[in-house]
């Protein structure tokens, strides 16, 4: 049995440092929707904008401190486009929930799930990083 090959290196990379403040959440929506097209992926930047703010809200409401900065980081590796947010609240990991009707919050990883192709959460030595990836070719089905 053979050990499984080591992800390739992203072909594009980006991270940005955002301070805890909702200014950052569409600081953050925009420049990673431009990065999908400068990237070539046009047609992801509405959902990779969606996943960003989405990410990072999520970052802000429940995982940030004072003065500790939101990192959001936009990769591109083979098929998929992955963005991450690394918030420094470990403690506090991400659960989707059903909200109440009236509820206006609690669909954001709802959404995140319904529009990823699949997401998840990393735990590191302080805090956590949320990401969610979509892929960047067509879906090529079961199987």
């Amino acid at each position: 049995m053979s050990d499984p090959q080591p992800e390739p290196p992203p072909t594009r990379h980006d991270v940005r440092n955002y301070p805890p403040r909702q200014e950052s959440v569409p600081t953050a929506r925009r420049r990673a929707a431009w990065l999908a097209v400068v990237w070539g992926q046009p047609h992801l930047a509405a959902d990779v904008a969606l996943l960003a703010s989405e990410l990072t809200t999520n970052a802000l409401l429940h995982g940030s401190v004072e003065d500790r900065y939101l990192q959001v980081e936009v990769s591109l590796r083979g098929a998929s486009l992955r963005i991450a947010v690394s918030d420094p609240k470990g403690e506090r990991r991400p659960e989707p929930r059903t909200p109440h009707p009236g509820e206006q919050f609690g669909r954001g990883l709802r959404i995140v799930g319904a529009t990823a192709h699949r997401w998840g959460v990393d735990e590191r030595c302080i805090g956590k990083t949320v990401w969610a990836e979509l892929r960047t070719g067509p879906d090529p089905g079961p199987g």
